[in-house]
């Protein structure tokens, strides 16, 4: 079944969608996250993929049997991803939970002309160019491939602005 209308859920999914989410205590038994997995596909959605600390949970106890886990997310579908693409997710630090609360940020573009791809080669003249880029790609984002991508490349769009207005 496919969607027209764009989808965001956000929040604490109490499981995790994959065995790198969770770190501590006993090794995670996939089985227990096949219907959340199942939901994510069926609903067509992609996980937003996050900025800041990578565990959203943590059980609290000492440094031998502390757990941390990434249970809370924000999840759209494809149609949320087109009418804001801009959309964040930020993982603040809590001192007053169990979970770290989520901070969704939608930026909203205005302009709907066509925007067209422009490559200017005077950028390669530069001696600062290309270490430019490669601090600003190499820079850690979380989420899935697509998300990671667009991340970068808004990342290097805004830093070769500055850099060329410079």
């Amino acid at each position: 079944m496919t969607c027209s209308t764009p989808w965001c859920v956000i929040g604490d999914f109490n499981v995790i969608a994959s065995v790198e989410e969770k770190i501590g205590g006993l090794p995670y038994q996939m089985n227990k996250n096949m219907d959340f997995l199942s939901m994510i596909e069926d609903c067509g959605f992609v996980d937003l993929g996050f900025y800041g600390p990578r565990y959203t949970w943590s059980n609290g106890r000492g440094q031998c049997s502390i757990v941390w886990k990434r249970l809370d997310m924000g999840l759209v579908n494809d149609n949320w991803l087109v009418s804001y693409h801009a959309t964040t997710i930020t993982h603040p630090s809590s001192a007053r939970s169990d979970h770290n609360p989520l901070l969704l940020e939608m930026n909203v573009r205005q302009d709907t002309s066509k925007r067209y791809f422009k490559f200017l080669n005077c950028g390669f003249e530069n001696e600062n160019f290309l270490p430019l880029v490669q601090e600003v790609w190499n820079k850690e984002v979380n989420g899935n491939a697509m998300w990671i991508f667009y991340q970068r490349r808004k990342a290097l769009s805004n830093a070769l602005s500055k850099w060329s207005s410079q």
